[in-house]
């Protein structure tokens, strides 16, 4: 089965992941017997060291699937040396939630869903094959909650008890917990981005007057390339400042 496929943006030009459906580390055996074409976590692998440095786009629609190669793609993706961009546009549960935490910005679509838990397994067998299941997943929701951790900043047993519960979210939910930074085609998002630069120039020129030592000049050409609105927003206040000694 493919769960992964790279393409090119069409306008850009720069590749594209699209994650879609159960999550595998190796070929299965109907795969193999059968002969049929199937897509793996290696190869995805493969594919990201393929495209050295350049920024990804990654997106994800999928209801999850095996741990480890979870582990294996957000590795990928975590090394890579390029931005990565994680967009969810239909759903990220369980493993899939774990390779969204590789994107350097997380953005989900409005109507998408994100949910964590923990990990699952079959066993069977005496008591001490129980236990040993026990051991195992215990460990292994550790190196999970690593993920989680390491992207929202969250305490480890708050990141536990939510995977406990486990914790559906919406985008905004997801957000505001820290899973995730915007929603997708949020006309407050994009205001909430340009107020703030627009904030940080203000506040540089405001700096900037109480100065002797730095060229206002030299601070504007760099703001524009920062934030154009910023910019000419500044570059305006700056000059009513000036105008007024």
């Amino acid at each position: 089965m493919k769960f992964w496929n790279v393409v090119k943006n069409e306008e850009t030009g720069a590749p594209e992941i699209r994650i879609e459906g159960p999550i595998q580390m190796e070929e299965s055996l109907w795969a193999w017997i059968f002969g049929e074409e199937e897509q793996t976590a290696k190869g995805i692998r493969e594919e990201i060291r393929k495209m050295d440095g350049q920024d990804i786009t990654v997106w994800i629609n999928s209801n999850g699937g095996e741990c480890i190669a979870a582990s294996v793609i957000y590795t990928a993706l975590r090394e890579h040396k390029g931005k990565v961009t994680v967009k969810v546009d239909g759903s990220a549960i369980s493993a899939a939630s774990v390779i969204a935490m590789a994107g350097d910005e997380i953005l989900m679509s409005p109507t998408s869903v994100m949910m964590i838990h923990n990990p699952l397994t079959y066993a069977e067998g005496e008591v001490k094959d129980m236990e040993k299941a026990i051991r195992v997943l215990t460990e292994v929701k550790e190196t999970i909650v690593n993920a989680y951790a390491a992207k929202t900043g969250k305490p480890r047993e708050e990141i536990s008890r939510l995977m406990d519960e486990e914790t559906w979210m919406g985008a905004k939910k997801a957000v505001d917990l820290g899973f995730a930074d915007g929603v997708l085609f949020s006309k407050e998002e994009t205001d909430d981005n340009t107020m703030n630069g627009i904030v940080r120039g203000m506040r540089t020129i405001y700096n900037s007057l109480s100065s002797t030592t730095v060229n206002t000049g030299e601070l504007l050409r760099h703001l524009k390339a920062v934030n154009h609105e910023a910019w000419e927003l500044a570059r305006a206040q700056l000059t009513i400042e000036q105008n007024r000694f």
